[in-house]
């Protein structure tokens, strides 16, 4: 370990984001999911897998 790999402070952390979506498009995020699961869902019938 050197002195470079220290824990980040409170106020870097919070600059530093994995780039998600914010807590206020949570509605969002489970329309697009579940947007995906029913577009898999048609593409498995169709192809016949199902």
């Amino acid at each position: 370990m050197t002195a470079h790999s220290a824990p980040l402070t409170a106020r870097a952390r919070k600059l530093v984001g994995t780039g998600g979506p914010k807590d206020d498009s949570k509605w969002l995020e489970h329309v697009l999911g579940w947007t995906l699961v029913v577009v898999v869902a048609m593409f498995v019938t169709q192809v016949g897998w199902l």
